[in-house]
């Protein structure tokens, strides 16, 4: 009977999700295994011993449940005002998405890192990529980013977060290799080389979206009209993070 509560617990009751879910960060790390070089492929596969970009994707969030890497819990995100400029906030000393997205930059670039150490931030930077390409992780302090409207979908208790993590992209029914091919082939990037001041740019870009995905709802009963209006954007947000996460990663290796 015990472990048949703990099953409905993890099933239906955890719904203060803080990541895109398990999904959206295989399509980004699936789209972007398909656009790196073939140099960069070489790279990653001897720091990963073969596991793809897919497979490691969620790796941040899988080590949460461990109180010895409780010091990342506030890279996965950055709380500033709906109408700041991320260059103009606060920021957390405990760090953010952005510091560690160029943390992992500089442990992957230098020599002096040994291959436990890269694999590890590699791991890291390609879900935190994930995570920025999700609007909410760019949310208000006060709220959360999300976690703490409370919102219904399709009738179910769960909150303004988990829908743009998980949900939307559940209700699609795709696998993540099948979402991944079917937005690359709907769907056209110019490959750019990346530079550190993109991350600023990215940021910031994003945060438009986070402004208004709060403004719109005006409604606090969700289903297939926000499915509708909304769901465009988390496939353009998983293509773009998909490729961007390419281009740093050809930046790192190639």
């Amino acid at each position: 009977m015990k472990n048949f509560v703990i099953l409905i617990f993890l099933l239906f009751g955890n719904t203060n999700s803080t990541i895109w879910g398990p999904t959206g960060h295989r399509v980004v790390g699936e789209i972007a295994e398909q656009n790196i070089s073939k140099k960069t492929k070489e790279e990653i596969s001897k720091i990963l011993d073969g596991q793809t970009l897919a497979d490691i994707s969620v790796y941040a969030d899988e080590i949460k449940s461990d109180d010895r890497y409780d010091k990342y819990y506030s890279w996965h995100f950055i709380n500033f005002d709906l109408e700041e400029d991320y260059s103009e906030s606060i920021k957390s000393e405990d760090g953010d998405l952005f510091i560690a997205i160029n943390k992992c930059i500089d442990v992957l670039k230098s020599k002096s890192s040994d291959n436990e150490s890269k694999a590890f931030h590699l791991k890291l930077l390609v879900h935190f990529i994930g995570d920025l390409h999700q609007p909410l992780h760019l949310g208000q302090k006060e709220d959360r980013g999300g976690n703490r409207i409370n919102v219904k979908w399709f009738g179910r208790n769960t909150n303004l977060h988990s829908v743009w993590d998980s949900k939307m992209i559940d209700g699609y029914q795709m696998s993540y290799s099948e979402m991944a091919y079917n937005l690359q082939k709907s769907k056209t990037n110019k490959s750019k080389k990346f530079e550190r001041k993109d991350l600023n740019r990215w940021i910031n870009e994003i945060h438009i979206h986070t402004n208004n995905i709060y403004k719109s709802l005006d409604n606090t009963s969700l289903g297939y009209e926000y499915q509708y209006k909304n769901f465009d954007l988390v496939k353009i947000l998983l293509f773009k993070g998909g490729h961007r996460l390419a281009e740093i990663l050809n930046y790192i290796f190639d």
